[in-house]
């Protein structure tokens, strides 16, 4: 009866000590998540927009635009790094790192940034988004053909003729006299804008096409041409006969080139020789916004602090208040009995 009285004693003194604890200790009895660590929200890169601002002789300044999107709970420490990357070494040209700061409210940001690369070939811009010092998402556009950017002093809308019936180059012979030929040349020029520039002008070189040397060679004023108006630009030049020459003419603005054409004269009847009329025309492309795959781009997942399954957590639980109750029941009922 002693043995029994001491055991119920003691499960009395577990039960009040449970209860004791559950009121007095903070935590006791609380659930263990209520205390776990919020989970920051998802920043992810939306969009990305370039534009070509500044642009010179060898560079090119670009406007690089990177639209971020934020859900869910306040993201802290969120920076941008921005790069650009040849397309055909691989090599980073440059790199620019813009601090965005905390994020709390679910909506979408635009971080603005500005890279200057070479004015030739192609690039990789890409965007890294870090969260607090994490990589979380990424994304870029690849840009060809930036060679077509013109800077503002070499930009013209008058060019030579590229008309299949109008050549831009042509020349007929004008008179012979022993062994000197005198070629009449004709540079049709248009002017496909709305403005009507002035300072023009073409020089016109004759190069012997053997030997490549400078046989004779003249500057033509042309002054202005008319918006939507070709115009012919006319000179004459001799040289020795026997020869076949290429026509390399080049127009000028204010002492700046803005367009060349080539033509052939052949003077020599045991041979000929052509002119390559293909011409490819360059142009700024820039590619649809890729995001960044892969487990790199994903960031490791937060501590949530909750229990690993099958763990225990601190405090002794509302199940062992519950079992310590139910054993003193039991024991004082037994002893009643």
């Amino acid at each position: 009866m002693r043995r029994e009285t001491a055991l119920a004693a003691g499960a009395a003194g577990v039960a009040l000590l449970a209860v004791v604890a559950a009121v007095v200790v903070p935590g006791a009895l609380a659930d263990p998540s209520a205390d776990r660590p919020v989970r920051p929200g998802p920043v992810d890169i939306t969009d990305m927009e370039i534009a070509a601002t500044d642009v010179t002789g060898s560079t090119v300044t670009l406007n690089v635009t990177t639209r971020l999107s934020h859900r869910g709970p306040p993201a802290r420490n969120v920076s941008v790094r921005v790069q650009a990357v040849d397309a055909e070494s691989g090599l980073v040209e440059t790199t620019r790192t813009v601090r965005v700061g905390d994020l709390s409210d679910e909506r979408e940001v635009a971080v603005p940034t500005t890279l200057t690369v070479e004015r030739e070939g192609g690039y990789r811009v890409r965007a890294v988004v870090y969260r607090d010092g994490q990589r979380v998402d990424s994304g870029g556009r690849e840009l060809r053909g930036l060679d077509a950017l013109q800077p503002p002093y070499a930009r013209s809308d008058v060019g030579f003729a590229a008309a299949d019936a109008l050549p831009p180059v042509s020349f007929s012979v004008a008179e012979t006299s022993g062994n000197r030929t005198t070629l009449a040349l004709q540079m049709a020029l248009t002017n496909a804008g709305d403005d009507q520039p002035e300072d023009l002008r073409v020089t016109v070189t004759l190069r012997q096409a053997d030997s490549n040397i400078v046989a004779n060679r003249t500057s033509v004023p042309v002054g202005s041409i008319r918006p939507g108006r070709t115009e012919t630009a006319e000179t004459r030049l001799t040289v020795p006969t026997g020869y076949n020459y290429y026509i390399d003419a080049v127009l000028w603005k204010d002492g700046v080139v803005v367009d060349s054409a080539r033509g052939a004269a052949n003077l020599d009847p045991t041979e000929t020789i052509s002119v390559n009329e293909t011409r490819r025309d360059v142009e700024l492309r820039v590619s649809d916004f890729t995001r960044g795959d892969g487990e790199r781009d994903r960031p490791v997942p937060e501590a949530t602090g909750e229990p690993a399954a099958g763990g225990s957590a601190p405090g002794f639980g509302v199940g062992v208040a519950v079992v310590a109750l139910l054993a003193a029941a039991l024991l004082a009922r037994r002893t009643s009995q």
